[in-house]
């Protein structure tokens, strides 16, 4: 199963439980003068974020075997440490739920 499989499945697990959930999406431009702008979230944005009852979850998805980049790690750790959210690398379904659900 691919990232997208992955986080499509839990995107819509999580609306079926009630939680609003979106996925970031970023790119870049090339512009008129041959310069790309980059387009989206900080470097590091975890791929979801699901909304409920008030609270936030940055999800960050990842395949079995997949590797979480530095950015990726520091996003995390920054929104746990220092904005006190729950933040978290997931690799299946049952994953986010028990992420969530905690």
């Amino acid at each position: 199963m691919s990232e997208q499989d992955i986080q499509n499945s839990i995107r819509l697990k999580l609306s079926e439980m009630g939680y609003y959930v979106e996925r970031t999406n970023v790119g870049k431009i090339k512009l008129s003068d041959g310069r790309w702008f980059d387009c989206g979230p900080p470097k590091g944005s975890t791929d979801l974020k699901a909304y409920k009852d008030g609270k936030a979850y940055f999800i960050e998805v990842k395949t079995p075997t997949g590797k979480v980049r530095p950015d990726q790690e520091n996003f995390i750790r920054q929104m746990q440490e220092r904005y006190h959210m729950p933040a978290a690398i997931v690799r299946s379904v049952e994953e986010a739920v028990e992420f969530v659900s905690s």
